[in-house]
């Protein structure tokens, strides 16, 4: 089976130059933490309570 022409240019660089391309691709540059939507409690609350503190009388 042939190689592709990104592998061949990979393999070159490393040959050439000692660098290894691919050790890059281990980080991940995204958060991984679980994203969580509101509940509707929450977005009512945060409606009611999104302008309260503007309307203060003093």
């Amino acid at each position: 089976m042939s190689q592709s022409k990104a592998k061949k240019k990979r393999m070159h660089i490393k040959r050439t130059v000692g660098k290894d391309v691919e050790k890059n691709r281990q980080s991940i540059s995204f958060s991984t933490h679980e994203r969580l939507t509101k509940t509707k409690n929450e977005k009512l609350e945060h409606n009611y309570t999104k302008y309260k503190k503007q309307y203060k009388d003093e």
